[in-house]
C-alpha cells in the first residue's frame, strides 16, 4: 500500500532551511501552525494582506482571537523573534488586526484579542518552536 503524502508540517521539517524571506516565512509558518494546532488552536486566517500590513496567522485559542506573528530564525540569528517585532511593527500589527476585524464585520472593542509571537529556529540540533502568548499586549 502506498504511503500517504506528508503533511505540510512534516514536509517543512524535512526541507533544508530556505534562503531568503518568502520561502523561510512559508517554512516557519508551516511549523508554527502545526505547533499551534497541536496545542488546540484553530486556524481562522492565514497571510491576511491589507493596505499597511499583513497578519501571518490568526487563530482561535480558548475563546481568544490571537494574531500570530511568525519569525523564522536560522543558526546565526542575532535577535530573538520577540526582539524582531519592534514597537513600530507592533503598532502596524494592531492597526492591521483592527482593520481586518472591521472588514469581517466585527466590533474590535467586543473581540477578545491577543498578539502572540511564534519563533521557529533551526540549527544542528533540529527545529524548535516557541509560542509566546500575549507577547506585546492587546489592541
Amino acid at each position: 500500500m502506498p504511503e500517504p503524502p506528508p503533511t505540510a508540517a512534516a514536509a517543512a521539517r524535512s526541507a533544508p532551511l530556505p534562503r531568503g524571506g518568502v520561502p523561510r516565512g512559508a517554512w516557519a509558518e508551516a511549523l508554527a501552525l502545526a505547533h499551534l494546532e497541536a496545542r488546540g488552536a484553530r486556524l481562522v486566517a492565514r497571510n491576511v494582506r491589507l493596505p499597511g500590513g499583513e497578519l501571518d496567522l490568526v487563530v482561535l485559542d480558548g475563546g481568544v482571537l490571537a494574531v500570530v506573528e511568525v519569525k523564522g530564525r536560522g543558526p546565526r540569528r542575532r535577535v530573538t523573534g520577540r526582539e524582531a517585532v519592534s514597537p513600530a511593527k507592533q503598532a502596524r500589527l494592531r492597526r492591521t488586526a483592527v482593520a481586518w476585524l472591521v472588514r469581517q464585520g466585527h466590533d474590535p472593542d467586543r473581540v477578545r484579542l491577543r498578539f502572540d509571537v511564534v519563533e521557529v529556529t533551526r540549527d544542528a540540533a533540529g527545529d524548535a518552536v516557541t509560542w509566546l502568548r500575549d507577547a506585546f499586549g492587546g489592541a
